[in-house]
């Protein structure tokens, strides 16, 4: 249980003790320094600890962010200073400073906690400030201010600033003003009844399950009800983000599961869509898959592009000067929210469409909507990248290599290359990468099912793949490289599997993209929760994107179409096995030994 050490005068009438007990504090007084370093060190070390001013007047809220929030090992605003146990020694040592001296400080500071506070900055200690707003927090000297700051209490709601707080500042227009305008008091009723997030995350999957189970009916009225439930799915999916702002329930289990199971939801639905329509006579998997493809190879390109430009060091481009500029003028901001169809937009879509015409035209819709979005977000970011001048770290490099995901050939290769790498022009990466995609996607595409030349191109794509992380990934353009391996090992798949022609193909294509997609999500979530890539020998044996690529051009040379697909089944159920067991023991295990708590805005909603 947290402790809360109450320092100073009690002032008659202050509520500061009941309001630190209904955040969940154990609450103990301290008559001074000492007594307040001496109940510091009762206080068990795997203990959150706070250190707040008797005097303090302020809103409830306003305590909730400076002492509660999960994130953060250290934290403080006015009159009142938190540690985690992660940060307990440095609170303990800047507690004793202040006892030492006497209480005198360098700064003519009367609050106990706000010396302490000043000591952690004196240290070079890493001491959150949470943007407060309107909402007060002070620790008056004298009655006169303190009746002042009574008077600001009161003059703000409160409870209004902590619901406006739960929407993300910057969301899509669909849901800023279709979604989160009653969102947000579903997620302060889940709070009132004690549920969490991960709760209304799960809510949100089941929900998004049962729609794509409706429109596998294939009847107009399954699809109506798919659509209904997809929309009731995103609400929820929109609630459990609100509902972690406005209890501040962080953790890194919960932000894996809410973006690993929008993933989910949103390539469930595919298929049901598919299972649907295949009911109904009419063969889409091809379309289902396609569009799979685009909208995971949409994220890499998000994901590269940023952690590529994560600390960077750069000048800003005249692309994002142009950008910055558009954005402070209201009608564009909404215009370029919506041309990039984020997750709201993107899912209104689908249900509307679903409700009201064919899979075979939602799935058409979806990838002209999907492809012209893309085509925007890219054209963009190639013109931001070539324009500056920018110095990428190793650990930008160290995460692109990540995301590539390389197997052991490509590895073995690039070895050997090295030396040719270093003397080749900076465009080289994404050129060769490239070139080598296409090759092995147009072979797949182009030539008879059984023939040798996919596997020939893909001999030639694992070469070309060597060559392109041969180097450091620190180029301009090198953030595509994990794009194009992508789009090269999935289309690869669809095309062959188009080609076998054999009822059944495609939906275990789906399924191998489907394993291979939530390894390349699960390990962007583990760069983003700085918990590193995947463990080596997990991308060892399932072979890295070129080893499986390699793997999938073998069978599809050398058996029938029939025999070809059951090899697609099995190695579908192979990689998802693996790479899922191993994903959540991880997952799992970083939740239970406490690690950093972390809210992924992901994808807007």
């Amino acid at each position: 249980m947290p402790t809360a050490i109450l320092t100073g005068q009690p002032v008659p009438g202050s509520s500061i003790e009941s309001e630190l007990r209904s955040l969940g504090f154990d609450v103990h007084l301290a008559s001074g320094a000492a007594d307040t370093e001496t109940l510091l060190a009762r206080v068990p070390g795997e203990h959150r600890v706070a250190v707040v001013d008797a005097r303090f007047v302020g809103h409830p809220h306003a305590l909730r962010l400076g002492l509660t929030d999960p994130r953060f090992p250290l934290a403080a605003i006015p009159g009142a200073v938190t540690a985690q146990p992660a940060a307990r020694q440095a609170l303990t040592r800047a507690m004793a400073r202040e006892n030492s001296a006497g209480g005198g400080t360098v700064l003519a500071v009367d609050s106990l906690a706000d010396r302490i506070t000043a000591a952690l900055d004196a240290d070079g200690a890493d001491v959150h400030r949470p943007e407060l707003g309107s909402l007060v927090a002070a620790v008056p000297a004298d009655p006169q201010a303190r009746n002042e700051a009574r008077q600001a209490v009161a003059a703000v709601d409160d409870e209004a600033i902590r619901l406006k707080s739960a929407v993300k500042a910057r969301d899509g227009f669909v849901t800023t003003f279709f979604i989160s305008p009653y969102s947000r008091y579903i997620a302060r009723w889940c709070a009132r009844r004690g549920l969490t997030p991960n709760q209304v995350t799960t809510a949100s999957l089941i929900t998004a399950l049962i729609a794509a189970g409706c429109a596998a009916t294939g009847t107009r009225g399954g699809f109506v009800a798919a659509g209904v439930l997809l929309i009731a799915s995103f609400v929820l999916d929109c609630t459990d983000g609100q509902l972690a702002r406005y209890s501040l329930q962080y953790s890194t289990l919960g932000a894996w599961l809410d973006a690993t199971f929008d993933r989910a939801k949103e390539y469930a639905y595919y298929a049901g869509l598919a299972l649907g329509a295949a009911r109904g006579g009419d063969e889409v998997w091809a379309l289902a898959l396609g569009a799979m493809i685009l909208q995971t190879c949409r994220h890499v390109v998000d994901f590269s592009f940023n952690e590529a430009n994560h600390d960077a060091t750069a000048n800003t481009s005249p692309t994002a000067a142009l950008s910055d500029k558009l954005d402070s003028v209201g009608w564009t901001v909404w215009v370029r929210r919506m041309i990039v169809l984020p997750i709201g937009e993107r899912w209104a879509m689908i249900a509307v469409l679903t409700a009201l015409t064919t899979p075979r035209i939602t799935f058409y819709a979806l990838l002209i909507g999907c492809a012209f979005s893309a085509t925007y977000t890219t054209a963009g970011r190639v013109l931001r990248s070539l324009t500056r001048r920018a110095t990428r770290t190793d650990r930008a490099a160290k995460a692109l290599a990540d995301l590539a995901d390389s197997g052991p050939l490509a590895e073995a290769a690039a070895r050997g290359l090295r030396g040719t790498a270093r003397r080749l022009p900076a465009i080289t990466a994404p050129a060769v990468a490239l070139l080598g995609g296409a090759a092995v996607v147009a072979t797949a595409a182009l030539t008879d099912f059984g023939g040798p030349w996919p596997l020939v191109a893909a001999i030639v794509y694992l070469l070309t793949s060597a060559l392109a992380v041969a180097r450091p990934l620190k180029g301009a353009l090198d953030w595509l490289v994990p794009p194009f391996f992508r789009a090269a090992e999935y289309l690869t798949v669809l095309f062959l599997a188009a080609k076998a022609d054999v009822n059944g193909a495609l939906p275990a294509a789906f399924g191998l993209v489907a394993a291979v997609a939530y390894h390349h999500y699960d390990t962007v979530y583990r760069i983003r929760g700085d918990a590193g890539a995947p463990p080596q020998w997990l991308v060892r044996t399932i072979g890295g994107h070129e080893g499986r690529t390699l793997v999938i051009c073998v069978p599809a040379a050398l058996l029938t179409a029939p025999q070809f697909k059951l090899a697609l089944t099995v190695l579908a159920v192979a990689v998802a096995l693996v790479v899922l067991v191993e994903s959540i023991r991880f997952w799992v295990a970083a939740h239970k030994v406490g690690a950093p708590a972390v809210h992924d805005e992901g994808e807007p909603a």
